[in-house]
């Protein structure tokens, strides 16, 4: 099973592990597009204006564009443990136990603008780089991400499971996967909860030993962990918050 989410704009700082070694990334064909991107980045955060506009970041973000310069010599941490935020927090990695942190190092992936997708346990710097950007030297992500994403989820002998946003869905298309929305009780789309609804059943997907491999096996182990979830179609399904 691959459950993909979304990333988080926010990030920890720091890492015990040793700088960017793309042969140590899950689906190591995408390493070509990740070179180019790092090296873009890098490239980059020597124009300041040009990193502000092209990040959507201010001035008082500074930092951000001295983490891309520093994108291939500083420290590196687990992406479950790099990723902050709403989602991260409700998956709460740090009161896993040993076994359902290794389940989760697996199960779960992040979509990122950065390196395509990521495994929980692949050791990633601190970035800044959003799904919806456009480089000067490279234009749209989609452009870039969407021939060469798309065969690697094609070809994964995975049940996937899609929680990704709407900015990096559109880095790949992924037919065969289980998209689950989140809604309310009155059928509305969901925005402050999305995120921490998405985090529960990620949790819940490595706190169990069993490992779903169809939407009928993902519902069971959703309502065990008491969320409220129906399919609503062969591979959709809601995710509901009251």
């Amino acid at each position: 099973m691959l459950v993909l989410l979304p990333p988080s704009e926010t990030k920890a700082i720091g890492g015990e592990g040793a700088p960017l070694d793309l042969d140590a990334l899950s689906f190591p064909e995408l390493n070509p597009v990740r070179d180019k991107l790092v090296s873009a980045l890098e490239d980059l955060a020597n124009d300041v204006p040009a990193s502000l506009k092209a990040l959507d970041i201010s001035e008082r973000q500074l930092d951000e564009i001295e983490r891309n310069a520093a994108l291939r010599t500083s420290e590196t941490t687990p992406a479950l443990l790099r990723y902050t935020g709403v989602l991260y927090d409700n998956l709460d990695f740090g009161t896993l136990k040993k076994a359902e942190k290794e389940r989760a190092y697996q199960r779960l992936a992040v979509a990122s603008a950065l390196f395509g997708a990521i495994r929980g346990g692949d050791p990633v710097p601190a970035y800044r780089l959003s799904g919806g950007s456009t480089l000067p030297s490279h234009g749209s992500l989609r452009a870039l991400w969407k021939p060469v994403l798309e065969p690697v989820f094609k070809d994964a002998d995975e049940f996937v499971v899609d929680l990704r946003s709407g900015a990096y869905s559109s880095l790949a298309k992924i037919p065969h996967a289980v998209v689950v929305r989140v809604i309310t009780s009155e059928g509305k789309v969901v925005s402050h909860f999305n995120k921490a609804h998405k985090g529960l059943l990620a949790r819940a997907l490595v706190t169990t030993s069993a490992e779903p491999g169809d939407l009928k096996g993902l519902v069971k182990v959703a309502q065990k962990a008491g969320l409220k979830i129906v399919p609503t179609g062969e591979k959709t399904a809601d995710l509901i918050t009251d």
